[in-house]
């Protein structure tokens, strides 16, 4: 079994940290999102991987290189725009071949992984298996219709009208019966190759399509409130360890990790938190749910529910939460600006100014 991961696209919700990253090398407890199915993979028994990659490219391959660090054999398949999930296996058909895969999408995130879903797969090998999730508001998402029996008859792309509450999660699992409806389907409306159309298509002539509705926690993360939302309950795994110097006048409350280089000086951690190697707080408070990653610099300032990618600084800013900072950034105050009033008043006017 191998597996296909995508990796391109745009990630314009993310913007503008996407303007010079690609999104799903974007860190959540110092871990980039992609990482984290990567490892997934791997710990499902899986080891050949294809990665989809687009105008990120190069900086995917930089951070994953041939993948052996995850106990991986990586292949990049150059996707020149991104034309929908469908395209994906489209394009990944002669490194795909007639082998079962799994296709994970690299900006998604799945607590406890994928290890029992790829053995049920293995085990009773259904043409396809989709995962779903029950969302406050499917419109945004691949919506999955059952009937009484629980059988899946009919899936819709970002429906107006839903007919479910079931959201297709990013994950998916196919034998080679998926090859012939991604050739059979057309563009949609929005000029993309949908895989939901694609599994419409198999369902449409009876083939086992199975779904699995997942209890577990997942995100796609998308747009920075998730990522942050993902961030918070990774760090909620966390224990407490110090690796670096945390001097006698600073204080770490709960579970805090501090990355071997890593200094506290006069400061106030409260977990989860983790501070990155080479980072430097100072006569600061860094609160909950907060990853900072290396070679950053955090002084007189209160940081709190936010990611701070590496190589960052933020000076004498006082608060600041619920934030994501991208790398080689630098926050400081603004400069003092002089109080005054403009006024254009007419004949016998009487105004009243608090000073």
């Amino acid at each position: 079994m191998k597996a296909l991961v995508l990796s391109g696209g745009a990630g314009t919700r993310l913007r503008p940290i996407t303007h010079t990253s690609a999104k799903q090398l974007v860190p959540v407890a110092n871990k980039s999102v992609l990482f984290y199915g990567l490892e997934s993979i791997a710990a499902a028994g899986i080891t050949q991987v294809g990665v989809i990659v687009g105008d990120t490219a190069a900086e995917i391959e930089d951070a994953v290189g041939d993948g052996s660090k995850f106990g991986l054999e990586v292949t990049y398949i150059p996707q020149e725009r991104p034309l929908g999930l469908a395209h994906a296996v489209l394009i990944a058909r002669d490194w795909l071949g007639d082998d079962d895969f799994v296709m994970y999408l690299g900006d998604n995130f799945i607590v406890g992984g994928i290890a029992d879903l790829v053995d049920g797969f293995r085990r009773n090998r259904p043409d396809a298996q989709i995962l779903l999730t029950r969302v406050p508001d499917p419109r945004s998402f691949g919506v999955a219709e059952l009937d009484d029996a629980g059988q899946v008859v009919g899936l819709e792309e970002k429906p107006e009208h839903p007919k479910s509450d079931l959201a297709l999660v990013g994950v998916y699992l196919f034998t080679p019966v998926i090859h012939e409806a991604v050739r059979a389907i057309g563009p949609s409306w929005r000029g993309e190759l949908e895989i939901t159309h694609a599994i419409q298509h198999l369902i449409d002539r009876h083939a086992d399509v199975r779904s699995t509705v997942i209890k577990g926690y997942w995100k796609d993360t998308g747009n920075v409130d998730d990522m942050l939302e993902v961030n918070r309950t990774v760090l909620e795994s966390l224990g407490r360890r110090i690796d670096g110097d945390v001097d006698t006048a600073s204080e770490t409350v709960g579970r805090v990790v501090v990355e071997e280089g890593a200094r506290i000086v006069n400061s106030r951690i409260v977990g989860p938190v983790v501070v990155g190697a080479g980072t430097v707080v100072s006569d600061s408070y860094v609160g909950p749910f907060t990853s900072i990653a290396e070679n950053c610099r955090i002084t007189d300032s209160e940081v709190e529910f936010s990611i701070v990618l590496r190589n960052s600084s933020i000076h004498g800013v006082g608060r600041i939460e619920s934030s994501l900072i991208g790398r080689h950034v630098e926050v400081t105050p603004a400069p003092s600006v002089p109080s005054a009033h403009r006024l254009v008043l007419g004949d016998h006017s009487k105004v009243q100014i608090h000073t």
